[in-house]
This record gives structure tokens, C-alpha cells and sequence, in this order.
């Protein structure tokens, strides 16, 4: 197995060393996966919990706990930090590392590794994981075993904050521990010196100068505002301020306001000839019609950047960066005379040719976005797919902002919903919902698992169970179903039909079972008074007509007529 080198330092006393300075930074959540070569760092872990400045999240598998430290990041504003041991456990946290980078997440990944003396060897659960996630973190840095982690960990905390030039994001500090991976026989988990630290806080984000120019100013212009996800209030405020038509996605915490319209998507068709200058904020990620509307050459636009993002590379998209809230504003202009009323008008008719279609007994993807809309819970998780597209369109904008609302929107993907949802319950301290499609929980079911002798958060998580994939059927996908040029192709490789208990796994993991079939019902489960922290809600559905329906709706809403003065 070779030659051990001298220990100038034990393992332990190099994990102490860097959470020391991990808490000290502001940094109060690790969760941790059980391992062996990532001992030291439970071991220490459990010394700073045990002294109270360090709050401890187990999870059984290492992809569940990156997910939920992206959660806890998101749901407490300041990094989290999740400890792996080593080989394949590491691998486990690249998606949520992935969707970390995209969302600018200060995610900081712990990952214990073997000395290098071991690699190269056939050892056990070692390979060459110091850079493993490559491009996706900010700093990968590794400190050898025996050696002091200070300098490597001075700069993963700067990585982790990010700059005037690169955005916060994922760090990786890779950790080689060499035995032996415990505390010495005469220490003990409450005598521990290095504990006796003040906890620091995490900087709170760089606010922009947003001081508005007088109305009257501005030139009256046809101008819309796009709020992406992540966008913020600042964009309702925006277009607020100058009498602008706000087109919001759901989490983009801006859809909120008289200025808001619900059903933008489809009406865009309606007005984009009228439109003369767009303000994106946020990062548009859920249609095809805001894609074309940024994509028109006949329209100007810019984007409000006032921080690096991590979601785009500079230079690759049409908008021009925007830092200055006065420039913003003139470049926008003012509401011209009866540009927003004319949408306001045209949402209120699109929401009458919604419900004047949709008159089914049982609960639609629609349906279901206005219960749990209309029951505004504290914290709001959404599923990639349908189901954050149902809410895009159903969700009706409120007066004010009622409810913080997170999708992981960075690669918009089916995994880890669950765990981030947990994830955002324990960062945030608040009641929680997610809902999610049944391949989306399927993806993600074993998070369920919850720690004996951990406090449970409140959370719900409500399945619309239509037995598989629906989105495939309202893109290109469903029309080749619809032809039947390729057999059941489309229905077995797409939208992989599954049939789950939802009752069994339920009663399995622990959590309190409810069903809703209708928008009545799912309102009064809600709306119940709860029994236990931890619900599981099934909505059963069906995609049948899904496409039918899809395609009908936004027919009917694009043949509206732009309303005259």
C-alpha cells in the first residue's frame, strides 16, 4: 500500500481547523452523509453542534444532502456546507452542484479523500475526485493530509462570495485525511476548547442604487418588463413605478401587483407587434413565446445586471447590460397612454376563455396551481416540467407579495425536489410546500427518509399523479404520439409511465397521507389543521387529453383582439 509519510497534523485536528473557520465566516449548516474517510469531519461536526454553534443535517445518501444544503442555502441567504466521504459518494453531489453553479448557489462541498499515497493503489473508495466537478465550482482546492488547511480555506470562502467579477457559487475544498480518522481515547465530545468561538455572519448581498427619476421625465414608450426566475421584487417595483405591463414568471417573486398580467405566455402572440422595448430581470426559463419575443430584431432590449450573473456567458445573449437604475428607467420609458390597461384588459378576457374551457369535475394541472396559489403558503417549491408551467398560467397575481416562491430553474431539472424542499423548510424556519409531478417525486422519493431525533420541519409536498411525463405531449413529442408513426414509442421512452403507491410509500417513510381529486378538495386539505409535521398529498390526474386541451387554450387566447381605446 506504499510508504505512510510523517503526520504532521492528525486528521481530526484539520477538520476542527476548517469548520473553525467555516463557522467563523457565517457559515451554520453542514449536512453529512455517513462515511468513513469523512470522519474527522463528523467527529468535529459533532463537537461544534454540541457547543451550539453548529446546526447538523444527516442524510442516508450523499445526492439527498447536496440538495438539501441547495435548499438550505437558498432558504437562509448564506452558504451551506455538506461533508462526503470519499470514491463515488462525491460523484453523488454533481447535480446539485450543477444546478449550485447555474443559480450562483454558495454551496460548500467538504469532500474527504484519500492521502495520495493510497492513490493509484486499488485502495478502497479512492479516485481522482480533486477536481471531479470541474467547471461547475467556482475553486476546487485541495489540502494534502497532514498539511494546514488555512490558506486553501481563506480562498474557498472568497469563491464561495464571489466578486465584482464572477458571481458566488460552489466551492469544493477536498480534504485527504490519513489515519487514524478518530478522536484520541481521552477526548470527549463536550471538552473541547476549539468551540469556544463567535459564530460569524455571512455579508448580506450588495444592494444597487435604485433611486427613480421623476415620471414625467421619461418618454411614454410601448416598453414590458420580463421578470426571469430569480428576478425579485425590484422588477415589480420597476415596472410598477412606470406604469409598465409586468410579464412574471412564478418564482420570480415579482408576480405580484395590478401591473402583473397572469396570462402574459399566451397573450404575447396577441401584442407582440405593438411592443417596441423589453427590460428582462431574472433569467427567463419557461416559454417559447418570451424566447421569441427576446429573439425579435424589430424589438429593443436590455437586461438588468447590476451583479455578475452565473447563468449566462457575457456577450451570448441579445440584451445589453444595464447597471444603472436610471438608465434603466430611461431606456424604458414611461407607460404610453393605455399600454397597460390594454393588457390588463386582455388577461382579464383570457382568464374568462380559461375557465369557460376548463369545466372538468376532476383536477387539472391548472386547478391545482389556483388551490395551492390561493392557500399561499409561507414557502413555495415548484417542480420542473408541467407543473411550474401550470402555475405560470393559473397563478393569479395578488395585490402584494405573499409568499417566497423557489424552482430549481438553473438546469430545470426532475432531481432532488424533494430534498431541496427540506432543504428550504430547516434554512428558512418556515411552513413549506413543493409540488411536483409523479416522475419528479419518483426521481427523489428515498428523501423522504427523515432523521430520527431531528426536529421535522413543516412540510408539504403534494403529487400531481398523472401516471408519467406530460410535458412530452404538448411539444413536438406528442404530435409524432399523435401520428403513430412510431408505435407506443413516445409513451414508453418519454413520458415512462410509472405506477406508485403513494399510500404504501407514505406509511413507509412516515409521513401523514392525504388525496385530493378535485381543486375543492386539494383547497381543504390544505386548509385542514394538521396532524403531523411531515404530509404527503396525492392529486390522481390524467394527461389523456393534455395536448388537446394545451393546444385549444392558447388558440383561443391568441385569437383575442387588442382592445380599442
Amino acid at each position: 500500500m506504499g510508504m505512510q509519510q510523517p503526520d504532521e497534523q492528525r486528521a481530526i485536528t484539520t477538520a476542527r481547523h476548517v469548520l473553525s473557520a467555516v463557522i467563523r465566516a457565517g457559515i451554520r449548516d453542514l449536512v453529512i452523509s455517513p462515511g468513513s474517510r469523512s470522519a474527522p469531519l463528523a467527529y468535529a461536526a459533532a463537537e461544534a453542534e454540541a457547543a451550539g454553534i453548529l446546526d447538523i443535517h444527516v442524510r442516508i445518501d450523499e445526492r439527498s444532502a447536496a440538495f438539501m444544503a441547495l435548499g438550505l442555502a437558498q432558504g437562509t441567504g448564506r452558504p451551506a456546507a455538506v461533508a462526503a466521504t470519499s470514491g463515488s459518494a462525491v460523484g453523488q453531489m454533481l447535480p446539485a452542484v450543477m444546478e449550485a453553479n447555474h443559480t450562483a448557489t454558495p454551496l460548500l462541498v467538504l469532500s474527504a479523500d484519500r492521502p495520495d499515497e493510497l492513490h493509484g493503489t486499488g485502495a478502497s473508495q479512492s479516485t481522482r475526485q480533486k477536481n471531479l466537478f470541474g467547471e461547475h465550482v467556482r475553486l476546487a482546492a485541495n489540502v494534502p493530509a497532514g498539511a494546514d488547511p488555512q490558506h486553501e480555506l481563506a480562498q474557498a470562502l472568497a469563491a464561495l462570495a464571489g466578486n465584482e467579477q464572477d458571481p458566488a457559487g460552489p466551492v469544493q475544498l477536498n480534504l485527504q485525511f490519513r489515519d487514524p480518522l478518530t478522536p484520541a481515547p481521552q477526548e470527549r465530545i463536550e471538552e473541547q476548547r476549539w468551540t469556544a468561538i463567535e459564530p460569524g455572519q455571512w455579508p448580506a448581498p450588495r444592494q444597487p442604487d435604485m433611486s427613480t427619476l421623476p415620471v414625467q421625465q421619461l418618454k411614454p414608450r410601448r416598453s414590458v418588463v420580463v421578470a426571469g426566475h430569480g428576478s425579485g421584487e425590484e422588477a415589480q417595483q420597476f415596472a410598477q413605478d412606470l406604469g409598465l405591463p409586468l410579464f412574471a414568471e412564478p418564482s420570480s417573486n415579482a408576480r405580484f401587483s395590478a401591473n402583473a398580467i397572469g396570462h402574459y405566455r399566451p397573450l404575447i402572440t396577441v401584442g407582440l407587434e405593438r411592443i417596441e422595448r423589453v427590460v428582462l430581470f431574472g433569467r427567463p426559463t419557461l416559454s417559447r413565446p418570451v424566447g421569441k419575443l427576446l429573439a425579435d430584431p424589430a424589438i429593443e432590449s436590455v437586461i438588468w445586471q447590476p451583479v455578475p450573473v452565473a447563468w449566462y456567458e457575457q456577450g451570448r445573449r441579445r440584451e445589453t447590460p444595464v447597471s444603472s437604475w436610471n438608465e434603466l428607467q430611461e431606456f424604458a420609458g414611461s407607460g404610453a397612454p393605455g399600454w397597460l390597461e390594454a393588457w390588463q384588459q386582455l388577461d382579464t378576457q383570457a382568464l374568462s376563455v380559461r375557465q369557460d374551457l376548463g369545466r372538468e369535475s376532476a383536477a387539472n394541472g391548472t386547478d391545482v396551481a389556483e388551490a395551492i396559489w390561493e392557500h399561499a403558503p409561507e414557502v413555495l417549491l415548484l417542480g420542473s416540467s408541467n407543473i411550474v408551467r401550470d402555475f405560470d398560467l393559473a397563478a393569479r397575481p395578488a395585490p402584494a407579495r405573499t409568499m417566497t416562491v423557489h424552482a430549481n430553474r438553473g438546469l430545470a431539472g426532475i432531481d432532488g425536489t424533494i430534498a431541496t424542499a427540506l432543504g428550504l423548510a430547516q434554512g428558512s424556519k418556515r411552513p413549506t410546500l413543493a409540488v411536483m409531478g409523479d416522475i419528479t417525486f419518483a426521481h427523489d422519493a428515498s428523501s423522504l427518509s427523515w432523521t430520527p431525533g431531528e426536529e421535522q420541519p413543516v412540510v408539504d409536498i403534494v403529487v400531481y399523479n398523472d401516471g408519467g411525463g406530460a410535458i412530452f405531449s404538448t411539444l413536438e413529442h406528442g404530435e409524432v404520439d399523435g401520428s403513430g408513426r412510431y408505435a407506443n414509442a413516445v409513451e414508453r421512452l418519454f413520458a415512462t409511465p410509472q405506477r406508485l403507491s403513494l399510500p404504501a410509500l407514505a406509511e413507509a417513510y412516515g409521513w401523514q397521507y392525504a388525496k385530493a381529486e378535485t381543486k375543492e378538495e386539494l383547497g381543504a386539505v390544505l386548509a385542514a389543521r394538521r396532524t403531523a409535521n411531515l404530509r404527503l398529498i396525492e392529486v390522481p390526474a390524467s394527461r389523456s387529453n393534455l395536448r388537446a386541451e394545451t393546444l385549444e387554450l392558447n388558440q383561443a387566447i391568441g385569437q383575442l383582439s387588442w382592445p380599442t381605446p
